[in-house]
């Protein structure tokens, strides 16, 4: 499990890397007006994590995102083995 230390850093580093974003106008540029998305990816020496920011005018564009993605974790996490 991540420590609490761990995860104060991982948010920290996600706040920092969106309002870098939110201050250049230049990354909204050639997105659609009524749905946009950004991804960072980011790592630490103890681990990966990345972020997906998402908006649409359409509420159902976010809810069918996010069935996507539960749909590719189920598909793609490991198993964890059972301990006998």
């Amino acid at each position: 499990m991540i420590e609490k230390e761990d995860a104060k850093k991982v948010i920290e580093v996600i706040g920092n890397n969106l309002i870098g974003v939110s201050h250049d106008s230049s990354s909204f540029q050639k997105l659609p007006d009524s749905f946009w998305g950004y991804f960072a990816r980011g790592h630490d020496k103890k681990g990966t994590f990345g972020v997906i920011v998402t908006y649409s005018e359409e509420g159902k564009d976010v809810d069918e995102l996010m069935k996507m993605y539960e749909e590719w974790a189920k598909q793609n996490k490991p198993q964890k083995e059972k301990s006998t």
